[in-house]
């Protein structure tokens, strides 16, 4: 009996032995690779309706100041650059539901809304103004008693129309207006200004000079302002990291001449609006 298991035991451990050095020769397989982590899509929320800053323009492609710098802002990360013209007055949901990242068009640090998002530094400055036919004989403030207003629903300019009209009414209990329209763009108000719906307008500085420019004499600003404001980029409240992001980006382009070169682009094209050189503060 013992010798006859001898042989098939022999044969077993060897068919064992085979097997083992077979596996250990094998060439262990390479890991799965990662796959790319997907390019970020940065979403600028802007009013198309506001030269210089963002507009479409006669091509139908959406440019302008802001824009231009926020692509630059892209191109340096490594980003995906969309532009989403919004309803203004929308602007706060299209931010809290994530349809956009930030709201980068002229957007004013005012008081009101300081606590409301999580801002970047102010890099422009800028003021509200008054527009009116130059035959109204409007000429300040004071003379908007009784008269229609207009100004863009949601805008610094329809903030600082309101503030202007309390303090007016502390000085003078019977001020008011004859009414104030609320309206969702500039182009709107104007048409209002050109067909006597409205008295005037409040608006930004550089809109209100694009207006002056193309009414050849027609349109005037009043000499008293509504408010000196400073433009800033909004991101939703609470949203610091990506702030940081791109504001990081935005000074190494103060720094390295590249935001300079766009101010310089875009303050000719304020000019050919009839507005005044952008005013950038970020040195």
């Amino acid at each position: 009996m013992k010798n006859s298991l001898l042989p098939a035991l022999l044969a077993a451990a060897a068919l064992a032995g085979c097997c083992t050095s077979a596996k250990a020769d094998e060439t262990p397989a390479a890991p799965a690779a990662e796959p790319a982590p997907a390019a970020r899509t940065f979403t600028v929320g802007f009013d198309a309706d506001f030269p210089p800053y963002g507009f479409r323009a006669d091509d139908g492609t959406f440019a302008g100041f802001d824009l231009d710098l926020a692509r630059e802002v892209c191109k340096r990360k490594g980003w995906t650059f969309v532009a989403k013209p919004i309803d203004w007055a929308a602007k706060d949901t299209e931010l809290n539901a994530g349809t956009i990242d930030c709201i980068w068009n002229g957007f004013t640090m005012s008081p009101e809304r300081l606590d409301k998002y999580t801002w970047t530094v102010p890099y422009v400055q800028n003021k509200q103004l008054v527009l009116v036919k130059a035959d109204a004989g409007i000429k300040t403030f004071a003379d908007l008693k009784g008269k229609a207003v207009a100004v863009q629903d949601g805008s610094s300019g329809a903030e600082a129309m309101e503030g202007k009209l309390e303090e007016a009414q502390k000085a003078d209990a019977e001020f008011a207006f004859k009414d104030l329209k609320k309206v969702p763009d500039y182009v709107t108000a104007f048409q209002m200004l050109q067909s006597g719906a409205v008295d005037a307008l409040g608006l930004d500085s550089a809109v209100a000079g694009g207006f002056v420019e193309k009414g050849e004499g027609k349109y005037v600003t009043l000499e008293e302002t509504l408010m000196d404001e400073k433009y800033a980029v909004g991101f939703k409240l609470g949203n610091t990291a990506l702030r940081d992001e791109v504001q990081a980006t935005l000074l190494e382009m103060v720094a390295d001449g590249t935001a300079a070169k766009i101010v310089a682009h875009w303050a000719e094209e304020e000019i050919s609006h009839g507005g005044d050189q952008i005013d950038f503060v970020l040195k």
